[in-house]
C-alpha cells in the first residue's frame, strides 16, 4: 500500500493519531505538502461518497473530519510558508452562506487552493449576503466561493450572489463566483447565477484556475 492510500485509510476509519504520526514522518521523509494533502484528501472523497450512498453516518463522517482537521493543523504552517514564495495565482474569498456552521468542506478547499498557490480569504461560517458583498469590497478577490451543506441554507447562496450582482460588485465578469457543497448542483449554481460549481476541492481548483487564465 502506497503512502497515499495509508493517509487515505487512516482518514476513512478516523485514525487521529496514526493519521498525525503518518503525516510528520512522510514530510520528514521530504513528501512535499502538496503530495500529503492529495493523499488525506483522497481519503475525505471517499468518506463523502459513503456518506452519500449511506454506507457510513454521521458519527463516522465527523471522526473523519477531526481526523482530517488534525492532519492539516501539521501542513498548514508549511502550506502558508510555500504559498508566500510563490507568485500569488489569485485571490479567493471564501464562506459558508448564512444559516449553515459547517466548515469542514470549506477548510478543505481553502487548503487545497492555497496548496495551488491561491491566497485565500475565510471569511468563516454562517456569512451573511450583506457581510458577503462587503467583503468583496474590502478584498477585492478574484474569485467568491461559497459553500453550503444544507438544502434549507440554500438559498441563502442566491441571496448572497444576488447581493454581490446588486451592490455592482461583478464587472467585465470578475469576480467569478464558485458554488459547492453537498447538496448544491450544476444546475441550481446556473439558476443563481453563480459562475462555476465544483463538485469537490480538486475540481473547484482546475475549473477556478481555467476561469481566470
Amino acid at each position: 500500500m502506497s503512502v497515499s492510500d495509508k493517509l487515505a485509510e487512516h482518514i476513512i476509519k478516523g485514525k487521529i493519531d496514526e493519521v498525525q504520526a503518518l503525516v510528520q514522518s512522510t514530510l520528514d521523509d521530504n513528501m512535499s505538502p502538496e503530495e500529503v494533502l492529495a493523499g488525506l484528501m483522497g481519503g475525505m472523497e471517499v468518506v463523502g461518497k459513503r456518506f452519500a450512498d449511506e454506507d457510513m453516518y454521521i458519527p463516522e463522517v465527523m471522526l473523519s473530519a477531526r481526523t482530517m482537521h488534525a492532519a492539516l493543523e501539521l501542513l498548514r504552517p508549511l502550506l502558508e510558508k510555500d504559498q508566500k514564495k510563490m507568485k500569488m495565482k489569485g485571490r479567493l474569498l471564501l464562506g459558508t452562506v448564512e444559516g449553515d456552521i459547517h466548515d469542514i468542506g470549506k477548510s478543505l478547499v481553502e487548503m487545497m487552493f492555497t496548496a495551488n498557490g491561491f491566497e485565500v480569504i475565510d471569511i468563516g461560517i454562517n456569512v451573511s449576503a450583506a457581510a458577503f458583498v462587503e467583503a468583496v469590497k474590502e478584498h477585492q478577490p478574484d474569485i467568491v466561493g461559497m459553500s453550503a451543506l444544507l438544502t434549507n441554507t440554500m438559498p441563502a447562496m442566491q441571496q448572497a450572489v444576488a447581493a454581490i450582482d446588486e451592490a455592482g460588485l461583478r464587472k467585465n465578469g470578475m469576480p467569478k463566483i464558485i458554488v459547492g457543497g453537498a447538496p448544491v448542483t450544476e444546475e441550481f449554481a446556473k439558476e443563481i447565477g453563480a459562475d462555476l460549481y465544483g463538485e469537490n476541492a480538486l475540481e473547484g481548483v482546475e475549473m477556478v484556475k481555467n476561469a481566470i487564465a
